[in-house]
């Protein structure tokens, strides 16, 4: 189960979901809003609904065990859910992502992107967000991608980030609730990601026991796009533990 980070939708995840490993079913929703989804029906959706809308998902198509990868904002719901529901899962995947709540200047940093969106909408926000989930390589080498991550956050409805925005800043601190992680992890980090540093990801996995961090080089905060056969082949490693 694919979750996206924010402000993307499902088809981020369109190498992996095309291409599964032999006996794997691939799923990847869009959040409430995005992609193809419903509109959001209420700005005060938390990550806790969010994570609901995935258990919920799971209880529709019967699936009873599933490995959770989530990439950034995917991660924030994908702790939610292995909170509230870890008998649905086998395994757990966090990609660029972290455990601790927004700071305060956090906090200030997500207000004046409301207020971005409130002014000029989407289009300005793909213009902000996409050079900060794009490693310096991907930005000199790979124009296409640069334009394709440009255009899914162009076309999402301001409402809908709007909710995602309002739901990241209200989230919980989920560090203490790392060690209560009990199943096979794999934390995935671009080396060149300027949101998550580092030292996030490896607090991650020295938080959760047993867990290992696989560094994908030439990437930064979408590295399944980024460098697609590194992360796929660390992927597909880790899944054949399952």
């Amino acid at each position: 189960m694919f979750l996206h980070a924010f402000p993307l939708n499902a088809d981020m995840w369109q190498p992996q979901v095309v291409a599964p490993p032999a006996g794997w079913r691939m799923v990847a929703p869009d959040y409430r809003g995005f992609g193809e989804s419903s509109p959001a029906e209420s700005a005060k959706t938390t990550m806790n609904d969010l994570a609901g809308d995935v258990i919920d998902l799971l209880d529709g198509l019967e699936i009873t065990e599933s490995v959770l990868a989530g990439c950034s904002m995917g991660g924030y719901i994908a702790f939610e859910a292995m909170e509230s529901a870890p008998n649905y899962f086998s395994g757990l995947v966090l990609i660029d992502t972290r455990a601790n709540a927004d700071t305060e200047e956090g906090k200030a940093n997500r207000r004046k992107m409301l207020d971005l969106v409130d002014r000029e909408g989407s289009e300005a926000l793909a213009t902000e967000m996409t050079p900060k989930l794009l490693g310096a390589s991907t930005q000199r080498n790979q124009p296409d991608l640069v334009k394709h991550v440009h255009q899914m956050i162009r076309s999402t409805d301001p409402a809908a980030i709007k909710m995602a925005i309002t739901a990241m800043m209200n989230r919980k601190d989920m560090t203490t609730s790392l060690s209560d992680i009990k199943v096979p992890t794999l934390v995935i980090a671009g080396a060149e990601d300027t949101l998550i540093p580092p030292s996030a990801s490896e607090h991650t996995r020295v938080a959760i026991k047993g867990a290992e961090l696989a560094t994908i080089p030439l990437a930064g905060h979408l590295p399944n796009l980024e460098q697609t056969t590194r992360f796929d082949a660390e992927l597909q490693r880790f899944l054949q533990r399952f």
